[in-house]
């Protein structure tokens, strides 16, 4: 029986990553001033409209965030509606406990040098190869079948057809990861050559692209989105844990995959679950601080590194976590 595996991919002008990105630049503006700053900054835009919401406790000071907001989105009105965290909130993290519950999932595997599921790799790598040439709002997808490509999307705006199928069959054949079919379905620009692209022909909203931000669609995740968070919520930081223990288990035991599974409640600092399953084989995660704190020290979190990984999912591209 064929097994088929799909993974797409979004540029960075793709209205969700859109408000990832001003989500995570302005998070980046309050650490880069004030490393505890608890931020958790949410963003909706469209049409020639961004609205900023969320709560943010920072003692950074002369935050624009109309000037930030519009380097990323270009000519927009802006609507801010920021306030401070919830003391009821806070009282937990205060202590050192993790700011939300939850549930998140890390994977690694060996199939590529990324580590990451090879349909993933593919399509953020046609994706690029696509956005270097346009720029503008895009989305590819790659379909194997037995580990060969069998069929590609491809819709870029401001790309006439032509040349953008000239342009995904010069990449495949440049593509050395996989085997190609002798006859790969492409659609390419498949409802048409489109010119109104972004906020101009569609709305979008912080944390709505979870598993392009992840691992794909054949990997689970927690749940939780990660932009615009800062690391007290273990929505993200205790994410980009579970891929470290990941890909450590993964080299040191030599493994083909590995998984690993925490869980946190609110206000309390150490995991619910911790658990790594390798090559099948499951084990109790050892060895690892994974108070958020401890995840904080690990991977030296409290920096201005998040506008990057909001623009082509959050691994495989060589953050500490990788």
């Amino acid at each position: 029986m064929p097994n088929y595996r799909t993974a797409e991919s979004v540029s960075p002008k793709h209205p969700d990553k859109i408000c990832d990105q001003i989500s995570d630049a302005l998070l980046d503006a309050h650490l880069a001033q004030d490393p505890h700053a608890r931020v958790a900054i949410d963003v909706a835009g469209g049409h020639g409209t961004v609205f900023v919401t969320g709560e943010v406790t920072s003692k950074a000071t002369h935050i624009n965030v109309a000037e930030i907001v519009r380097r990323i989105a270009g000519d927009v009105e802006v609507i801010e509606h920021l306030f401070e965290q919830s003391p009821e909130i806070a009282q937990g993290v205060n202590t050192g406990g993790a700011g939300d519950q939850g549930i998140m999932v890390g994977y690694a595997t060996s199939e590529t040098e990324e580590l990451l599921p090879l349909e993933v790799v593919l399509s953020r790598r046609l994706n690029q190869a696509l956005y270097e040439q346009w720029e503008s709002d895009g989305k590819t997808q790659v379909t194997l079948e037995d580990g060969v490509v069998v069929s590609v999307v491809a819709s870029f705006q401001n790309a006439p057809g032509g040349e953008l199928r000239q342009r995904v069959e010069a990449w495949l054949e440049r593509q050395d990861l996989a085997a190609v079919a002798e006859t790969v379905e492409l659609h390419v620009n498949p409802a048409g050559d489109w010119q109104q692209g972004g906020f101009d022909a569609d709305a979008g909203l912080t944390g709505r692209k979870l598993i392009v931000d992840n691992y794909g669609p054949r990997v689970p995740i927690g749940g939780g989105a990660f932009s615009g968070k800062d690391p007290s919520k273990v929505d993200r930081s205790a994410a980009y844990a579970a891929r470290k223990i990941a890909v450590d288990y993964l080299k040191r035991q030599n493994a083909k995959e590995a998984y690993v599974y925490l869980a946190y409640a609110i206000g309390h600092d150490q995991p619910l679950e911790a658990t790594v399953v390798i090559d099948g084989r499951e084990e109790r995660v050892e060895g690892y601080d994974l108070s958020p704190a401890g995840i904080v020290a690990l991977l030296d979190l409290k920096r201005p590194i998040y506008e990057p990984t909001a623009r082509y999912g959050h691994f495989g591209h060589g953050f500490a976590w990788d």
